[in-house]
């Protein structure tokens, strides 16, 4: 590659889940800090970022599709952007992507981004850069501090995953669990709350695996991290994200009874309702012991939300298998929960498996999935009409007035309230549900 001049302007464009959003923002504000801006909304930036998620199939091929686009565009424009491809597909292809797109500037894992500055003044130069390494806790001490930040924010507290999930990629990509410091996660949540949070969601790749030491050198979990965070003055509202239930603990279930600001929301992915497939995922719990685990929270925080992960054609999934799912999912009522085709991961255990559902049969489970789950999620949203809670506003509606925010068990609500504000907390009565949202209107008090 030829030399370039650095860039001024930046675009960070994230895939996959809240860890890749919180990465993205990480990015986007480590650029900033040395001196490059976000581009203006409709114009190309000199730099992109293309911060890629691997969970599902084709992943890859989309970021090269994404890097034609954006190479196609510049050339049009004139101009030669820079581009870096991180998160895990680069962590995944790595040299491939080089060899296969030698647009690419830059090839950066999700454990080493912080290293961005000193990788773009190598291609500046003209050189083309890879840095795949792991060091998970280093990239979090070399991040700048966060200066301003939306109403709702993430703070990852843990990374990786040891569970080896027979389909998931993720113990290769993000490398093995990782617990950041107690006293690091308390004083970030601490600005968080100075640079504008009311609410503050905790991250991880399985995050109830959180462990660590307090102050005083005592060992403690995620229950004792939340309870401690609680603790914080202006911050109304704590989340967390994503759990297995195989470290789902009394303290932590305790904690959603106890702790006003821990909202009454659970994120528990599932998988499958039958044990035969989940044995073959690796899952290490059974249907039965999933749904009395989430008897204990219901019993210790009655009014709670329940959302799951759902995947259809596992290999060698039968109709029967596919049954017991629907049971199960008749069996919870979830509020909101997620859905997937299963997508063979090159590398798992599950990609060379026999019995690999066909497609059209995948198609047609998940579509009777998803209406259940959809159906479910309606009845949710219907049963929250004539309650009182507060939402916090997010942003702007539409019309003059309308402000947009989250109930506390996750539900997007609108209202109309003149003088409210991004950040604030508004007592509101549920008076309208649709499958997606409700419409509220604004209370003296909830």
């Amino acid at each position: 590659m030829r030399p370039t001049d650095p860039p001024r302007t930046f675009r960070v464009k994230s895939f996959g889940c809240q860890m890749n959003v919180y990465d993205g923002e990480r990015i986007g504000e480590l650029l900033a800090e040395h001196g490059i801006a976000p581009a203006p909304d409709g114009e190309d930036a000199d730099l992109v970022v293309l911060n890629t998620c691997h969970i599902r199939e084709k992943a890859a091929e989309k970021v090269y599709s994404d890097i034609g686009r954006i190479t196609k565009a510049g050339r049009e424009a004139g101009k030669t952007p820079l581009i870096a491809v991180a998160g895990c597909v680069a962590q995944a292809e790595g040299e491939d992507i080089m060899t296969r797109a030698p647009a690419v500037s830059m090839v950066v894992g999700p454990q080493a981004y912080h290293r961005l500055p000193q990788m773009l003044d190598l291609a500046v130069a003209g050189r083309r850069v890879t840095d795949t390494d792991m060091p998970a806790i280093a990239k979090f001490t070399a991040l700048p501090e966060r200066r301003r930040v939306a109403a709702s924010a993430f703070l990852t507290v843990q990374e990786g995953c040891d569970k080896f999930c027979t389909y998931c990629v993720v113990p290769y990509t993000r490398g093995a669990e990782i617990s950041r410091p107690w006293t690091d996660l308390v004083a970030e949540a601490c600005r968080l709350v100075e640079a504008g949070a009311r609410e503050i969601t905790l991250l991880g790749q399985n995050v109830s695996a959180w462990r660590g030491e307090d102050r005083r050198g005592r060992a403690v979990g995620l229950a004792d991290l939340i309870r401690e965070l609680a603790r914080i003055d202006g911050l109304a509202r704590i989340r967390y994200t994503t759990s297995h239930p195989a470290d789902m603990d009394e303290a932590l279930i305790a904690a959603h009874g106890e702790v006003d600001k821990l909202m009454p929301f659970l994120h528990l992915p599932v998988q499958a309702g039958s044990d035969r497939i989940l044995k073959a995922m690796n899952r290490s719990h059974t249907a039965d012991g999933y749904l009395r685990l989430l008897d204990r929270f219901r019993t210790a925080r009655p009014d709670i939300a329940l959302s799951g992960d759902f995947i259809v054609g596992f290999p060698g999934e039968t109709e029967a298998d596919f049954a017991a799912t629907l049971a199960l999912v008749d069996s919870v009522g979830y509020a909101q929960a997620f859905s997937f085709k299963y997508s063979p991961r090159p590398g798992t255990p599950a990609a060379g498996l026999p019995d690999q559902v066909p497609r059209e049969v995948m198609d047609e489970r998940l579509h009777r999935l998803q209406a259940a789950l959809n159906r479910d999620q309606l009845a949710f949203n219907r049963a929250s009409v004539g309650r009182r809670c507060a939402v916090l506003v997010e942003r702007r509606g539409k019309a003059p007035g309308q402000w947009l925010g989250k109930s506390p068990w996750l539900q997007s609500v609108w209202f109309d309230k003149p003088g409210a504000g991004i950040g604030d907390l508004v007592p509101v009565e549920l008076v309208e549900a649709g499958p997606n949202s409700l419409g509220a209107r604004a209370v003296g008090h909830a």
